[in-house]
C-alpha cells in the first residue's frame, strides 16, 4: 500500500496571498481579563492563523498558555480560561515571519527580569534582529527562541538605565523596522507603535478598562468603545490603579503605515488610521474602474478579499456585480489527499465556479493583489471551464515587485511574478484575456490622497515602490555576505 500524500490546504486561492503578519490583544483592568482576550483573538484571527497565545497577570503571578492552531479549540474551554486568572492579559496571534514554526516562538513571550516578569506580544518585524542576537549572545545572553522578539526582551534586562520604562525605551531606540507592542509588567500594561507607525494598534474602553487592539473590529467584538488611534512613536502606560500616561521618546516623526492593512490585511469592518477599510476598498475598486476599463458582462469578485472593490468596480463602470464564485465556509483548511486526481479535485472543495451564471459571458474578476500568480492562473482556468467567454482581472493594487521587512511574510523577490515579468507577460502567464493594476498615484487616490509624493510618501508602500522606510541591516548583510562568498568561489 503507497503511503497517503502529505496535508495540504484546501483553498487554492490562500497559498498565493500575502501572509496577515500577526494581532495583538490587550486588557488592563477587568474581571476575566483573560476571556475578554480571547474573544478580541477570535476578531483578530484573520491576521494569524498558525497559533496563539494569552498571558495574564493575578497581581502575584503571571500565568501563559499558548497553543499551536486557531483560538478557537485552544482558548475557548472553561479550564484554560481559569487556569489564566487576574484582571490584565494580553494575547497574540500568529503567523511567523521569523523564526521557525514551533511552541517556543509563540507569544506572548514571557521572561523574569530583575525588576519581575515581564510579558510582551509583538506584531511586526525587527530588521536589524540579526544583528543585535548576535551582539546579545556574544555579551553572554541566552535566548529560547529564534523569534526577533526575543530580542526587546534581552535588551530590555541588559540596559543600564535605572526604571524600567527607560530601559524598555532604550530597548525601542536600538531595533530598526516596525512594531506594535503590548507589554505587561508588575506595574502595568504598555502599548506603543513604532516611529513610522508602519503597524497598527488603537485603544479603547470597555467601562473602566482599557483595551488595546490590532484592529477596532476586536474591540467591537467584545463591546468596547473606539477611542482613539496609538500614534506612530506613542507609547501609552496604563498603571494598576487605572491611570494613562502617554510618552513620545522619539520626538517628531513622519509616519509611513503599511498601505497593504487598506488593501488586503484588515478586515472590512475596522477603521483603519481613520478610515473605513470598507469604504477604501470600495473607492480603490472604483479608481481601478477609471483607470483600466473593460467592456463585459459581469463583475466577479474572487473572495473574499476581492468583494468591496468589486463592489466600487461596478458601481463605477456600471457593469453588474455578480457573485461567479461561489465559496463555501464549512470544510476544513486541510484533507489528506491521496493522489494527484484528488489533489487536482480538492481546489473546488472552496471556491467553485457559477457555471450557470458565467456560461457564454464576458467576465471581470476583481482579486486584491497578484503574489506568485499561481493563484490567478487557476482562478482564470476555472472560468474557462466553466464556459465564459472572455475573462479580464483586474488588480485593486500596484504590482507586488518588492519583498517586505516589516511584519509581513512574502516571497522572496525573485518568486514575485510582478518582479520576473512585465504585465504583458503576467497575462499571458494567468492566460487572462487582459490584465490591469491600480497605478500607485490612484492608490494614493483612493486613499484621499492627490497622488503618491514622491519625497515624503504617506504610507510604506515597499512592496510596490521598493521605497523603504527604514534601513534594512540584515537585510544588507545578507547581500553583503552573498556577494563575498560569490566573489570568493570565482578566486577559487
Amino acid at each position: 500500500m503507497e503511503p497517503l500524500a502529505p496535508m495540504i490546504t484546501t483553498n487554492p486561492f490562500d497559498d498565493d496571498k500575502l501572509r496577515e503578519e500577526c494581532g495583538i490583544f490587550g486588557v488592563s483592568r477587568a474581571e476575566t481579563a483573560s476571556a475578554i482576550v480571547a474573544l478580541g483573538l477570535h476578531a483578530l484571527q484573520h491576521r494569524g492563523q498558525e497559533a496563539a497565545g494569552i498571558t495574564s497577570w493575578d497581581g502575584h503571578d503571571f500565568h501563559t498558555h499558548r497553543a499551536m492552531g486557531h483560538v478557537a479549540g485552544n482558548f475557548d474551554r472553561d479550564e484554560v480560561i481559569r487556569g489564566l486568572p487576574g484582571d490584565t492579559a494580553c494575547g497574540h496571534v500568529r503567523y511567523s515571519t521569523t523564526g521557525e514554526t514551533s511552541l517556543r516562538n509563540v507569544q506572548p513571550l514571557y521572561a523574569e527580569l530583575n525588576s519581575g516578569g515581564f510579558a510582551i506580544a509583538h506584531n511586526g518585524n525587527i530588521s536589524n534582529a540579526m544583528k543585535l542576537r548576535r551582539e546579545l549572545i556574544r555579551r553572554g545572553s541566552i535566548f529560547q527562541s529564534t523569534s526577533d522578539t526575543e530580542v526587546i526582551i534581552h535588551l530590555v534586562a541588559t540596559s543600564s538605565y535605572r526604571t524600567l520604562l527607560d530601559k524598555f525605551i532604550d530597548a525601542l531606540k536600538q531595533v530598526e523596522g516596525a512594531y506594535s507592542l503590548i507589554v505587561m509588567t508588575p506595574e502595568g500594561m504598555i502599548a506603543c507603535r513604532d516611529p513610522l507607525g508602519i503597524r497598527p494598534l488603537v485603544m479603547g474602553n470597555l467601562g473602566e478598562t482599557t483595551i488595546f487592539a490590532s484592529e477596532t473590529v476586536a474591540l467591537d467584538v467584545v463591546g468596547a468603545d473606539y477611542v482613539r488611534t496609538i500614534d506612530p512613536g506613542e507609547l501609552v502606560i496604563v498603571t494598576n490603579d487605572g491611570q494613562i500616561r502617554s510618552h513620545r521618546p522619539f520626538g517628531d516623526t513622519h509616519p509611513r503605515p503599511c498601505i497593504f492593512e487598506h488593501v488586503y490585511f484588515s478586515r472590512p469592518d475596522s477603521i483603519v488610521d481613520g478610515s473605513s477599510v470598507y469604504s477604501v476598498r470600495k473607492a480603490i475598486g472604483a479608481q481601478l474602474a477609471i483607470e483600466n476599463p473593460v467592456e463585459a458582462d459581469y463583475v466577479i469578485p474572487v473572495p473574499d478579499s476581492g468583494v468591496p472593490a468589486a463592489i466600487g468596480y461596478a458601481q463605477q463602470s456600471g457593469i453588474p456585480f455578480e457573485l461567479g464564485i461561489i465559496r463555501s465556509h464549512y470544510i476544513g483548511r486541510t484533507f489528506i489527499q491521496p493522489g494527484d486526481k484528488v489533489r487536482h479535485l480538492g481546489v473546488k472543495l472552496k471556491h467553485n465556479a457559477n457555471r450557470a451564471l458565467i456560461e457564454g459571458k464576458r467576465i471581470v474578476l476583481i482579486d486584491d493583489s497578484i503574489v506568485r500568480g499561481t493563484t490567478s492562473l487557476k482562478i482564470v482556468q476555472m472560468m474557462r471551464e466553466a464556459g465564459a467567454a472572455e475573462v479580464h482581472m483586474r488588480i485593486a493594487s500596484p504590482p507586488t515587485k518588492h519583498s517586505c521587512f516589516y511584519g509581513v511574510d512574502t516571497p522572496e523577490r525573485t518568486k514575485l511574478l510582478a518582479h520576473k515579468l512585465d504585465v504583458g507577460g503576467m497575462q499571458d502567464f494567468i492566460h487572462a484575456d487582459s490584465l490591469s493594476f491600480i497605478s500607485i498615484d490612484g492608490l494614493y487616490k483612493a486613499l484621499g490622497e492627490a497622488k503618491r509624493a514622491d519625497i515624503r510618501p504617506q504610507y510604506c508602500d515597499a512592496c510596490f515602490t521598493g521605497d523603504y522606510p527604514t534601513t534594512l541591516t540584515d537585510q544588507d548583510d545578507v547581500v553583503v555576505t552573498n556577494q563575498l562568498e560569490l566573489l570568493a568561489e570565482r578566486v577559487v
